[in-house]
């Protein structure tokens, strides 16, 4: 997993009029009455970013994203800190580029980030809003601008998380989809502080969307690549799922859904990742009720939980 940071802000200056410490928003992107400049419920909110950061640390993986998101939450810390004593502090540009296939832990995060954010400060509400090209493009001229504003408004305060956000830019100059662009490019400057925008897709599309949209690059400072994962991890992943749904994998079935996640990896690049371990489990689950309904005696604990080969199977 790669990260990439560009950073293209200008530092603040030390010296700051009174006139602008009455607007917070110039030495700093969140408002005034913001609580993160409120210190009665200092304890809470610490106690309960540190509960969202462990909930991020027990995701599979993801080692590169964790390290970044660890980092932005101190620097917001220090910031906050800076700001008490006041120090100049420096704009937080957080608006990000994701890069991977699916199934590898994009929106998860993004989730997470929202809930971290809202904690923090950095964003009032933090809840995720997530749409794809039908939903930015219309139909015929002004109707992009409109709908794109629509799901701006629905995500001010949080995230607008936009998958295969390169879809944008595939009918050239004429398609609706540069209307779309150029719509969020103005929400991002009208909105500055209180929206976080996250563009998502494959690797390969999104590296090619940044070349072909110069000014892409220098308003998403931090770029994540979301590496595919491995076998092992997928099987953690499995298990996972299993321990919250309170089901097990037998010895046989953890071996089967190996060769399974395996096989799978090696016939497709884009094999789905932890969508392909939730659907095998899920279907496995369906598979283990048919066949439990079809003995004839009470069932035990044990039974109800026990997931085996023979539920991994394609057939009966």
């Amino acid at each position: 997993m790669k990260i990439k940071i560009w950073n293209n802000q200008e530092p603040v200056r030390n010296s700051v009029r009174k006139s602008e410490v009455k607007n917070v928003k110039n030495i700093y992107p969140i408002q005034s009455n913001s609580r993160i400049f409120h210190t009665g419920d200092e304890m809470g909110l610490q106690k309960n970013a540190r509960e969202i950061m462990s909930e991020l640390d027990a995701l599979v993986g993801l080692f590169s994203v964790k390290k970044l998101i660890e980092e932005i939450y101190a620097f917001v810390e220090i910031q906050k800190l800076r700001y008490k004593e006041k120090l100049a502090t420096e704009p937080l540009v957080l608006h990000m580029i994701f890069k991977g296939n699916p199934g590898t832990g994009k929106t998860t995060v993004a989730r997470i980030l929202g809930k971290l954010f809202k904690e923090v400060g950095v964003l009032p509400k933090g809840h995720l809003i997530e749409v794809e090209r039908a939903d930015l493009v219309g139909e015929f001229i002004g109707h992009t601008a409109h709908k794109t504003r629509e799901q701006v408004k629905k995500a001010l305060g949080g995230i607008l998380f936009i998958d295969e956000a390169y879809s944008l830019a595939r009918g050239g100059e004429k398609d609706f989809g540069k209307e779309a662009i150029d719509a969020l490019v103005k929400a991002m400057e009208d909105h500055r502080g209180n929206l976080i925008l996250i563009l998502a897709g494959y690797q390969d599309e999104m590296d090619w969307f940044i070349e072909t949209n110069p000014g892409i690059r220098s308003r998403f400072p931090i770029h994540i690549t979301f590496s595919d994962y491995r076998v092992d991890e997928l099987l953690d992943i499995a298990n996972l799922m299993l321990k919250q749904r309170q089901y097990v994998l037998s010895e046989e079935a953890r071996n089967y859904l190996r060769f399974l996640i395996d096989k799978e990896q090696r016939r497709h690049e884009h094999s789905g990742n932890a969508r392909l371990v939730r659907n095998l489990i899920e279907r496995a689950m369906r598979r283990q009720a048919v066949r439990l309904v079809r003995q004839n005696h009470n069932l035990t604990r044990n039974e109800l939980m026990m997931i085996t080969g023979k539920d991994l199977e394609s057939d009966f």
